[in-house]
């Protein structure tokens, strides 16, 4: 292997100019991802902003709705794979490899492992939000349909999805969502103390 033919570097074997400022700037961008990794609500509601200015940038255009259309599939995968378990009992029935949920009520408790983690749900989806918000700048997505037969068909897709996803958690009885951990009363306190 000659000088220069790792990657980024240069032809003296230090790292180029552009290598060091895209590493920078990868470390700065995951450095805020890391500091935004508590703040939860904060992430949603700016992902929601950002929602809504697509969506009356596509209003105000009249136009891009192939962009919103696709954007809303991926939004629907995404958000599926976030209701799901990360191993699916369907294919778990018959073999004992690795944990699976529990289906009867004697079973041992499982805690729900999502295929889809909240924060990378979050930052996909934020993600997705911004790439077609850059797709409304060019022309060339501007493709002409009838956005009518586009909402009546995601709606529909929507729907039978969530059916199908709907029925695979009652049949294998597991909730993708919780509301912390469970906290079990003991004995009331009465508050008397045992003097003589």
């Amino acid at each position: 292997m000659s000088e220069g033919d790792s990657a980024g570097d240069s032809v003296h074997g230090k790292p180029s100019v552009v290598y060091r400022f895209f590493t920078r700037l990868g470390q700065i961008y995951q450095s805020w991802l890391d500091k935004s990794t508590p703040y939860t609500a904060v992430r949603w509601v700016v992902t929601l902003g950002l929602s809504f200015v697509y969506m009356i940038r596509v209003y105000l255009l009249q136009g891009w709705y192939i962009v919103t259309y696709a954007l809303g599939i991926y939004h629907l995968n995404l958000f599926i794979a976030f209701l799901s378990p990360k191993v699916d009992p369907s294919l778990m029935e018959d073999s004992d490899d690795g944990p699976s949920l529990p289906t009867k009520q004697n079973e041992e408790f499982r805690p729900f492992i999502r295929r889809l983690p909240e924060f990378k749900f979050w930052h996909a989806a934020t993600k997705g939000i911004l790439v077609a918000m850059v797709c409304t700048f060019f022309e060339a997505f501007n493709v002409p349909v009838f956005w009518p037969i586009l909402v009546m068909y995601f709606i529909m897709l929507f729907c039978i999805t969530m059916k199908r996803q709907i029925k695979h958690m009652i049949k294998y009885r597991y909730i993708p969502f919780t509301h912390g951990k469970r906290k079990y009363k003991g004995k009331e306190d009465v508050g008397k103390t045992f003097a003589s």
